[in-house]
């Protein structure tokens, strides 16, 4: 049994994508033995606990490198002191050596000093001097990439990361997903596309339903049956996207936003022969699935937060006001329509997903 050489807390994330992209943090920990020198061969490692919103303790579970995923007790951007300090007293009888802090905010940093954790780890963020004690100064040229930001605080502050960093890989259960298919009527004979129509960022990231359904339409012309993934607040988009197809197309189509558990629609699309995304949550997921993937781009940017495997297409088009990085279009009252997804036509997405396929 290897000996234990530090024990580690992570403040982690609130949104999908993002505690995706923090898996590559914590393949990095169990890399070093400490945040500047290599595990010896005959080794220690370190124990990583992530402190996290409760949906996302499946996502944390499909991680080898984390033992246990505590949920935050208070919602996001909530104070709730009581709250915190409870939980605090729990983490401090598990003693741990560190806290990293991934949020920037400093209502995040609060519970790894009330847990008199002697080392708290973090970007600088909302002026959180005092609350964090390993206070790192973020040189954006230096890590434009989220993933890089996040991997940088597993050194210390004068060694930089390396320009490496490991992509996220999400464990699925196999055994699950012939139960998965049975329970939402998905046919093991025919390859599945999985379109990813939501983001919960905005409107500003959504390509439209009709672009979403012409290529739903196409693969399925191909003999392929398609599935819809998305959270309960996708439902709406997902079946004005399933309506746009005829009658016999619609029986190709399974419409799962809001069906599945998380955990379930991870397992599902597992075995996606291919996806279609928006930049979003499960976009990150089917990444670390390392599934054939078109992402569309409009206000973000593929420049900061892209999918992290090898197995993908970007589609976005080159326009003076993107990308905005605006929730909803600041010029959709001037001409009614957001051009950077309204005019990325579905014939470029279809041929860069070809081009994987």
């Amino acid at each position: 049994m290897k000996a234990v050489s530090k024990k580690i807390i992570i403040v982690g994330p609130s949104w999908v994508g993002d505690m995706v992209m923090a898996q590559s943090l914590f393949i990095t920990l169990q890399k070093v033995s400490d945040t500047v020198n290599s595990i010896e061969e005959t080794g220690s490692e370190c124990i990583i606990d992530v402190l996290a919103p409760g949906w996302s303790l499946p996502i944390l579970e499909r991680m080898p490198e984390v033992r246990r995923g505590i949920t935050m007790p208070v919602g996001h951007g909530k104070l709730n002191l009581g709250a915190r300090f409870k939980l605090a007293r729990k983490l401090a009888a598990e003693k741990y050596d560190q806290a990293i802090v991934l949020p920037n905010s400093l209502k995040s940093a609060l519970i790894p000093i009330m847990a008199g954790i002697p080392r708290r780890t973090g970007w600088r963020g909302e002026m959180r001097f005092g609350l964090l004690n390993d206070i790192r100064l973020l040189n954006k040229k230096l890590y434009p990439l989220m993933v890089q930001r996040f991997v940088a605080l597993a050194f210390s502050g004068e060694t930089p990361a390396p320009d490496y960093c490991p992509p996220p890989a999400l464990v699925t259960d196999v055994t699950l997903v012939d139960g998965l298919f049975g329970k939402y009527q998905i046919d093991k004979t025919l390859p599945l596309l999985a379109l990813c129509a939501g983001a919960e960022f905005g409107p500003s990231k959504r390509w439209p339903e009709q672009h979403f359904a012409t290529v739903a339409k196409e693969y399925i012309a191909r003999g392929w049956q398609v599935a819809l993934f998305g959270s309960t607040n996708d439902k709406i988009t997902s079946s004005d996207i399933k309506s746009c197809l005829s009658d016999a197309e619609q029986k190709k189509c399974i419409n799962l936003a809001g069906e599945t558990t998380l955990s379930e629609a991870v397992d599902i699309l597992s075995q996606a022969a291919a996806v279609v995304s928006n930049d979003s949550g499960l976009m990150h997921i089917c990444a670390a699935l390392n599934r054939p993937m078109a992402v569309v781009y409009g206000s973000t940017s593929p420049e900061f937060t892209p999918p992290l495997s090898k197995n993908f297409v970007i589609k976005k088009l080159d326009l003076e006001c993107a990308p905005c990085f605006q929730r909803e279009c600041p010029l959709s009252e001037k001409d009614g329509r957001m051009k950077c997804l309204q005019e990325l036509k579905p014939k470029e997405v279809i041929a860069g997903l070809d081009t994987l396929l």
